[in-house]
């Protein structure tokens, strides 16, 4: 497997969505497990572990339960967390012990995804989340199965956000 040359760098996806909840709520749905088992993760998939060592170097592992009793790992590794402004983070499928692994539907997927979150106060009590996601240390065939995902990673997020908008909403209704 070659590895992409650092000429060809890779476009990131990008897709942003305002928020009707203040920045600091919207950062800390990111920054406690417990808040981010409730609506972290593909539509229908439920929140069912988390350890969170929310700095520089530390680690989120947490489990994702599927509509079909499956459950999924997944791993942040943090590289900068900026309260309440931005999270940069490298994400992995991951196994129950933490070690990565390849996606459990899309073997060819990059393995470690640089992702950077942007919380930005847009005024009248709203925030601007913005999601950058790009493959680091791709292969050349990776890159590909990157580039021909960007329709459904616009899916998958939008289904994402409206789960953490559905959060956001019931939490300040005093759900």
């Amino acid at each position: 497997m070659t590895k992409s040359n650092e000429q060809e760098k890779i476009e990131p996806f990008v897709i942003s969505r305002v928020f009707d909840a203040p920045r600091e709520l919207v950062f800390k749905a990111f920054t406690e497990p417990e808040r981010m088992k409730e609506w972290w993760g593909p539509k229908g998939f439920k929140g069912i572990a988390g350890e969170m060592d929310l700095r520089p170097g530390g680690r989120y592992h947490y489990g994702l339960q599927a509509p079909d009793g499956s459950i999924m790992w997944g791993l942040f590794v943090y590289r900068e967390v900026s309260a309440p402004e931005r999270i940069v983070l490298v994400n992995s499928f991951s196994d129950a012990e933490g070690g990565l692994t390849r996606h459990p539907m899309n073997p060819k997927w990059p393995l470690r995804m640089l992702s950077i979150f942007t919380f930005e106060d847009v005024g009248s009590g709203k925030t601007k989340l913005t999601v950058s996601w790009t493959p680091i240390e791709e292969s050349a065939e990776e890159r590909e199965v990157f580039e021909q995902a960007r329709p459904s990673m616009t899916q998958g997020w939008s289904g994402t956000f409206g789960q953490l908008e559905s959060y956001l909403g019931a939490l300040q209704k005093g759900e």
